[in-house]
Order: structure tokens, then C-alpha cells, then sequence
């Protein structure tokens, strides 16, 4: 069985590209917001990586502390995951479906959009694979700090009767 040690730097690895991803889109689509005419999608983008960076702070520490912080952030992984999912979609509609030099904001080149839309990719992935890996440290935890008595004998053999004081054979 895999126990939470090591688990641990293969989450922590994986909520730091999660961060790191959101802060890059953060980043391009605060630049695209700077230059010129913005649509509702670079403004949603913009609202959820905002959002993003403050709120995958906790997954930081969640490998530590599973018992406090695994749910909360398993939670906030299931929300996320969804708005990044529809940020990808709108990104790719607005990239891929009719010329992007002319999609907002217009005249810019296309290889910062599709830079965009790739780290939203990235970061809708690594925290789905997040939330994954947040639900298996929970069940891990669990499993490791379960009650040893139970655990051992289980449903089918159940756990040895308590000892008796008085005599073992039965007097006639």
C-alpha cells in the first residue's frame, strides 16, 4: 500500500504547477487586459485565476494536515475544476474557431492567446489531478489511522472476547 510520506511531494508537486499555471494565466490575461478591448471571457479568466491564487493557497498544506484541511480543499478543487473547464472552452472558442488575431483583444498576436489558453489548460488539469490525488490522501489517512483492533479482525473475525475473572471450566 502507498501511505501518505509518499504521496506527499507528488502533491506537493502537483499544487505547485496548479499555482504556478494560474498565476501565468493571471499574468497574460492581465496583459491582454491592459492593451485594449476585452471581452467577458479574458474578464472571467482573469476573476478565476485571481481567485484561484488565493484559494490554492490551503493545498499547500493540505499534505500535512488531511484530517483539517482535505475536505475544505478537496471542495474548493471540485469548484475550480469546473470554472477552469469552461475558461479552457470559452479560450478555445474564442482562439480556435475563427481567426484569433481578431478576437479580443483584437490585433495582438495569436501565440500569447494559445499560451493563454494552453496554461488554462494546465491549470483546469493539475487541479483535477489535484482533486484526485487531495480525495486519495483522505482515503489514505483514514486507512492508516483507523482503529488497529478493528482493522485487524474486521467484520469476518471478530475482536477476542475480554478476559474473564472467574474460573475457565464451568463447576457441575
Amino acid at each position: 500500500m502507498v501511505s501518505q510520506a509518499l504521496t506527499r511531494p507528488l502533491m506537493l508537486l502537483i499544487r505547485a504547477l496548479q499555482w504556478a499555471s494560474a498565476v501565468i494565466v493571471m499574468g497574460i490575461t492581465s496583459y491582454f487586459i491592459s492593451k485594449g478591448p476585452r471581452g467577458q471571457h479574458i474578464i472571467y479568466q482573469e476573476v478565476i485565476a485571481v481567485l484561484s491564487v488565493v484559494f490554492f493557497l490551503p493545498a499547500f498544506i493540505s499534505p500535512f494536515m488531511p484530517k483539517v484541511l482535505g475536505r475544505p480543499v478537496f471542495l474548493i478543487d471540485v469548484i475550480f475544476s469546473y470554472l477552469w473547464l469552461t475558461a479552457f472552452i470559452f479560450a478555445a472558442q474564442d482562439y480556435n474557431q475563427h481567426n484569433c488575431y481578431f478576437r479580443a483583444p483584437p490585433f495582438m498576436g495569436c501565440s500569447r492567446k494559445r499560451a493563454n489558453e494552453a496554461f488554462i489548460f494546465l491549470a483546469f488539469i493539475f487541479t483535477f489531478f489535484g482533486m484526485l490525488m487531495e480525495l486519495f490522501s483522505i482515503w489514505s489517512y483514514r486507512r492508516e489511522n483507523a482503529n488497529p483492533v478493528a482493522e485487524k479482525h474486521g467484520a469476518h473475525h471478530p475482536a477476542p472476547a475480554a478476559p474473564h475473572d472467574g474460573p475457565a471450566t464451568a463447576v457441575p
